[in-house]
């Protein structure tokens, strides 16, 4: 008489495939969010550049050519630390300035934040015409 069903063997193969599959799956999802940390992180850390350079090209104080630099608040930057420095320099002037002319400024802006122990850093760059003050001109 035959019996139907599995034998032993065939029920060990498989579980080895389906292990197997298990695992190369798990593989792939470790992955995938390791990467989409990786892809907040950084969004996040653009947005917080974006909102900075923004603030600091609008500010019409800022010193020229003095490094100025700070730290973001840790609810903003998804509680790790991360900070900012920025530093601005005359570009281009006119070749014999007066009082009323217009030059142009250079910011370069260093956003930094913590990653899985790294420091992680990007730079961005923008230029905004300034009208030349009394004090701009003395030497």
């Amino acid at each position: 008489m035959k019996q139907r069903g599995f034998t032993l063997l065939e029920m060990l193969v498989a579980t080895l495939i389906m292990a197997i599959a298990v695992v190369g799956l798990m593989g792939a999802i470790n992955n995938s969010l390791r990467n989409a940390t990786r892809i907040v992180s950084r969004d996040r850390a653009v947005l917080l550049a974006r909102s900075k350079m923004d603030e600091l090209l609008l500010d019409p104080h800022f010193p020229i050519g003095v490094p100025v630099q700070g730290n973001f608040d840790r609810s903003l930057t998804g509680g790790v630390a991360g900070g900012w420095r920025a530093r601005m320099t005359r570009f281009e002037m006119p070749p014999h300035p007066v009082t009323g002319d217009q030059a142009l400024d250079r910011l370069e802006l260093e956003i930094w934040w913590m990653a899985g122990g790294e420091r992680r850093t990007f730079v961005l760059n923008a230029y905004r015409a300034d009208v030349l003050r009394s004090e701009d001109l003395q030497p």
